[in-house]
């Protein structure tokens, strides 16, 4: 079978706002995952066309490689089993924990799991944030879950500084990202999940996958990934 489903082009599915992985600038497609995507067409000799997933349930980002309408998703994807049953994973690029946001102005003291007694978790639909939040209800540390649809994420921080819940969980790079300029919010702490990320393929699409790894192997050799890793995930001050 051909490489992708228009020869030449590369289609590959995010769902936005996902920052740093996925954002949009002036009606433009930016952040790593797009200028990975974009580095990895060069390598293939394509022309990258980013397409934007607008459903409610992150999850549901798959049903374009089964459907044939993109050739890859990336979008700060976490590989887990569920996902890989369906799909096929590149080899894991990036690994990131799990991230707490609170308003500083009504828990100013969280630092630990043990100070979100009582609280009502943010979480999107479909996330692996889920995971922490339902650990975490389970343990009988927070109190519930509200769920919102993925582009909804605004909706959730909006609530937080409102008082209407009392976290958000989300890959700590985005709900960094996302709170940095809510100054009543903060991240207070990151759950250590260590979450591999990796761009999915159909299931039958080995050779595609086969090729972006080569790709991918390229990129880290001759240190664009890092640089790529560097701009977009610069280290914290002082360290």
């Amino acid at each position: 079978m051909a490489l992708t489903l228009n020869p030449g082009t590369l289609i590959v599915a995010s769902a936005y706002p996902d920052p740093p992985f996925d954002l949009m600038e002036n009606g433009s497609a930016g952040g790593f995952d797009i200028e990975l995507m974009d580095a990895i067409s060069a390598q293939l000799g394509m022309r990258l066309q980013p397409v934007s997933y607008s459903g409610d349930d992150f999850n549901g980002i798959f049903d374009g490689l089964a459907k044939r309408t993109c050739d890859a998703v990336i979008s700060g994807t976490t590989i887990t089993p569920e996902r890989s049953a369906i799909v096929l994973f590149s080899q894991p690029y990036p690994e990131f924990n799990q991230g707490i946001a609170v308003n500083r102005h009504l828990t100013p003291n969280a630092s630990s799991v043990a100070d979100l007694r009582g609280l009502t978790a943010g979480i999107q639909s479909g996330n692996t944030s889920d995971l922490v939040a339902r650990r975490l209800l389970a343990e009988g540390v927070i109190a519930d879950i509200k769920y919102y649809p993925y582009h909804g994420i605004g909706s959730a921080l909006d609530d937080l500084e409102a008082g209407r819940i009392g976290l958000v969980v989300k890959l700590f790079p985005v709900i960094s990202w996302l709170v940095k300029d809510r100054p009543r919010l903060a991240v207070a702490m990151q759950v250590p999940t260590r979450e591999k990320l990796g761009i999915a393929f159909a299931k039958d699409n080995e050779a595609l996958c086969g090729a972006v790894d080569r790709a991918l192997k390229t990129l880290h050799g001759n240190g664009e990934f890092a640089r790529l890793q560097t701009r977009w995930f610069p280290p914290p001050t002082g360290s």
